[in-house]
Order: C-alpha cells, then sequence, then structure tokens
C-alpha cells in the first residue's frame, strides 16, 4: 500500500524494498478465495482458473511454489502445478498473508496496471493459445503475470507511475531519463532483476532480458516486420536468417508480444509503439496486419466486458473514439499556461491573518493551513508543506493541495538529498526551471518528483528562532512560472516566517 518512506535509489535496495511488499486484495475477492480454498470441494484446475480474478494471490503462489523447489525441481510455469506442489493449506497461508481492503482503498494505478495485466491475458489467449494449445496454461500466466514486477512498486508508490504515464505516454519524453530520475535505476534493469530473485516463469524472465540487455534479435525482427505488405520478401529475409528464424518462432514471445500489445494500446492503438507491436505480432503469426487489428480489437473488446471498472480506462473504449484521439493528450501540458491569480482581496486576506499580532493561531496545523491557503491564492495550485522535526531528520508533510492522495502521508529522509540538506542549513530559495533542471533533478527525491512533474518548480525553506523548521514547494501545474506569481510567492513566504515568529512567541 502506499508508503512515505523514501524512495530507494539503488537495485538492491529496490530489490529488498518490493520484496518486502504485500499486494491487496479487495475484500470480496479475498473472502471469496478463501472460501475456494478452504472448502476443498474444487479442483486444482479449476482453483487455478478463479485464481484469475486474483493476480496477487496468483503472484504470491508461483513465487512460493518456485522459491521452494531449492533448485531440485523446475521451476513452475503454471498455477495449477503451483498449487499442486505447494498444496492448499499452504495456499490459504499465502492469501492470509495478503491485506484484504475495500477496493476504494486500492490505489488507481495499481488496479489500472492489473487491468493492463488481464487486458493482455486475454490478447495472448485470442492471438496464440488457440494455435499452441499444448502450452496454454504457460501462455496465459505468462502474460498475466508479465508485469508482475511493477505491481509492487505501483502498490507502494502509486504516484510514480502517474508520473512516468504522463511523462512518457503524454509528453514524449525519453523512458530512460524518466525512470532514472524517478527510479535511480532502468525499470526494465529491475523488472530483470524481480523476476529473476522472485523466480519467476522462465518465460518472463526470458522477454525482460530481451528487452534489457539482448535486443539484437528484436531490433532486426522489428525491422522486417515494418514491410508487412510483402509478406513472400519477408519470408525470404528469416528464411536467410536462421537465429532470427528460430528465435522469432519460440512459443515464448507470446507474452511479450500480448504485453507489448496490451500496453502500448493503453496509450493509443495508432501510436509508433503500438503499430510496432501489431507487426511483429502479424511477423510472428504470419498474418497481414490487418488480420492482426481485427483480432486484436475484438480481444480488447472481450477483456473490456470481463473486466468492467468505470473508474478505469480500457483501451476498447478508444475504439469508439476517432482514430487520431488521444486519451492522454488533453492531460500533457504541451504548452501550459500560467494558473490564474485569486483576486488580490483573499490574498490580502489571509497574508493579514498570518500578520496579526499576537498570533491567532492555536496550534501548528492552524498556521499552516492560513500558510497553503496565501499560496494558492497568490497562483499555485500545486502545494505541499512540509516541516522539519528539531533534530532535521525528517520532513513530514503538513498541507497537500493538488497532488495526490499519498502526499499527504509524505515524509522525507533530508540526509539521502544533496538538496534538501542545503535547503535545511538556512533559509533558501530554488527556483527550478528547464535551465537548471538537469543540474538538481537527480538531487531531488523520487517521491517529489512523481508528485510534481514537469520542469518548473519553487522550493523555499523557512526559519524560526535561527532553525529551518518548514519547506515550501509549489509549482503552477508544470506551467512556467510568471513574474507576478513570483513577486506574490516572495511577500507570501514573508508574512510565513512572520508568522512562524509570532506564533513561537507566544505564552512568553
Amino acid at each position: 500500500m502506499p508508503t512515505s518512506a523514501p524512495l530507494p535509489r539503488t537495485l538492491d535496495a529496490w530489490l529488498t524494498h518490493l520484496s518486502r511488499v504485500h499486494l491487496p486484495v479487495p475484500a470480496d475477492q479475498h473472502a471469496q478465495m478463501r472460501h475456494i480454498l478452504g472448502t476443498g470441494r474444487h479442483s486444482l484446475r479449476e482453483i487455478a482458473d478463479l485464481t484469475q480474478s486474483c493476480p496477487a494471490l496468483a503472484l504470491s503462489l508461483l513465487r512460493d511454489a518456485n522459491r521452494k523447489s531449492g533448485g531440485l525441481n523446475e521451476p513452475t510455469q503454471s498455477l495449477e502445478a503451483a498449487l499442486t506442489r505447494l498444496g492448499l493449506k499452504r495456499a490459504e497461508a499465502l492469501l492470509a498473508q495478503l491485506p484484504a481492503v475495500e477496493p476504494g482503498a486500492i490505489p488507481v494505478a495499481l488496479r489500472q496496471l492489473l487491468l493492463i495485466s488481464q487486458h493482455a491475458s486475454q490478447q495472448a489467449n485470442g492471438l496464440f493459445a488457440g494455435r499452441l494449445a499444448r502450452l496454454w496454461q504457460d501462455i496465459h500466466w505468462g502474460s498475466l503475470l508479465f508485469l508482475a514486477p511493477l505491481w509492487p512498486l505501483v502498490a507502494s508508490h502509486p504516484a510514480l507511475f502517474t508520473a512516468w504515464e504522463q511523462r512518457v505516454l503524454a509528453r514524449g519524453e525519453s523512458s530512460a531519463r524518466v525512470e532514472r530520475e524517478l527510479l535511480g535505476v532502468p525499470l526494465l534493469t529491475l523488472c530483470l532483476a524481480l523476476a529473476e530473485h522472485w523466480q519467476l516463469p522462465a518465460w518472463i524472465i526470458q522477454g525482460y532480458r530481451l528487452l534489457d540487455s539482448e535486443r539484437r534479435l528484436l531490433v532486426k525482427a522489428l525491422h522486417i516486420a515494418r514491410d508487412n505488405l510483402h509478406p513472400l520478401h519477408q519470408q525470404q529475409v528469416l528464411d536467410a536468417d536462421a537465429p532470427l528464424r528460430r528465435w522469432l518462432t519460440q512459443p515464448s514471445n507470446t507474452i511479450l508480444l500480448a504485453n507489448g500489445l496490451a500496453l502500448s494500446a493503453h496509450h493509443a492503438w495508432d501510436s509508433p509503439h503500438s503499430l510496432r507491436w501489431q507487426r511483429l505480432t502479424g511477423l510472428y503469426l504470419q498474418l497481414p496486419l490487418g488480420e492482426v487489428q481485427q483480432s486484436m480489437h475484438q480481444q480488447a473488446v472481450l477483456s473490456a466486458r470481463q473486466q468492467p471498472a468505470a473508474d478505469l480506462w480500457h483501451p476498447a473504449q478508444a475504439l469508439l473514439w476517432p482514430w487520431s484521439a488521444r486519451r492522454l493528450q488533453a492531460l500533457a501540458p504541451v504548452a501550459p499556461q500560467a494558473a490564474p491569480i485569486a483576486p488580490p482581496s483573499a490574498w490580502r486576506s489571509h497574508c493579514a491573518e498570518l500578520l496579526r499580532e499576537p498570533s491567532p493561531f492555536a496550534n501548528v496545523l492552524q498556521l499552516t493551513t492560513c500558510a497553503r491557503d496565501a499560496l494558492q491564492a497568490s497562483g499555485f495550485n500545486r502545494i505541499l508543506v512540509l516541516l522539519a522535526d528539531r533534530a532535521q531528520s525528517r520532513l513530514q508533510a503538513q498541507q497537500a493541495l493538488g497532488l495526490a492522495p499519498e502526499a499527504a502521508r509524505l515524509s522525507l529522509d533530508p540526509g539521502q538529498s544533496q538538496v534538501l540538506r542545503h535547503l535545511l542549513k538556512q533559509p533558501t530559495q530554488l527556483r527550478l526551471s528547464p535551465a537548471n533542471f538537469a543540474q538538481y533533478s537527480a538531487l531531488l527525491p523520487g517521491t517529489l518528483k512523481a508528485l510534481f512533474p514537469g520542469e518548473h518548480l519553487l522550493l523555499r525553506s523557512l526559519a524560526s528562532q535561527e532553525r529551518v523548521v518548514m519547506l515550501l514547494i509549489v509549482d503552477q501545474g508544470g506551467a512556467p512560472l510568471s513574474e507576478v506569481n513570483l513577486q506574490l510567492f516572495a511577500k507570501t513566504v514573508q508574512c510565513i516566517e512572520r508568522a512562524l515568529t509570532g506564533f513561537g512567541k507566544r505564552g512568553r
């Protein structure tokens, strides 16, 4: 579940952190699976089929089954085999370790990612399972669990998914650069390391290894797949390259293709990434692009019918839109405009309250609430107010506006950020812009960058009694900061500092 702990920045730290995460399960699904496992009325095949609706449990069962193999047995590739190895009592115990929560308490980002995994499973079943019936279970479970290394990441830090989606899909930023800034490590490298650490099915590990460090064959296949109007020429090129032909026909590629189709369709059916996966699927199946697209669309509709969720996005919805429409286009600030400034009277009213003597605030919460409202009135629509403890070893969120829900529980360790340490030494202001963003971005906690996507940001530390006690972080939704707003911010900060001084003198 969402955590306010600082983000890890190394591969080993991420492995340790994510392996401790217990994925939440909707309470009704949790009760249903507990009943199914406890009655003894279902066969292992039936239980495996019913577990499709609970991917978190499926992941837990496969991880445990392969961990217990101890190298004496082949890794388990399907859920039915995992249940056979573990037994129902152990399956019940693993289910009990997963927290049962109401659906609304599960981060939307996690539920969205699980929907993408289920969409990928439907694509795999429809496109490949019938042709490779003997390997049906391997294809089904491999495609469903391919994105599983991301599930605990999104469960514990859902803002990362939103930031990645906006910056990479909507704005077209380099995924490598964004992932380095948010995580400290490439995302594919992290997924591969987790898949190997958890001993996930071999096909999943092969897929991530191909994407992370063995892309040569994939790039060659993608190049051939572009010529989809000339299938005979494609076949001739493949016949002339025996290693490539052998690789392309491997059944393990089916789960990579299915997830590539589902994840790229999450943004747009006709995006360059989606077309690449569609053409590669056509090359694998030896089908024209039109037939592949028709089948994909049909499977997407089936997936949407099986996974209805009013608050989640399913690519099947875009099939009703104009072909060039983009769901994320409206969210991407291609040419952002500064937020409007509230009427001067509102700003003056809040500042007057901050300047009153003696201090009108009975507690810190009242003071920071007024400070937040004054900042909002000066034209900032994303605001985070953090308080430093007496030892300056922890920054705890006190007020949040216009940010993801987890911002209200954010807790930062200044020791892990050179920028935060500098801000806590003395009252200091740091203004980020495209000119200096690359210089400072790597020195900021990934959690902050996920909450404030964009290259325009203000950070200001404030002191009371010669000690920094507060950190303000504000922006205008990623838009460039106007001079008027900067002037109002400076005056607002002066009022907040006076309020802190007056509050510290109460009762003297």
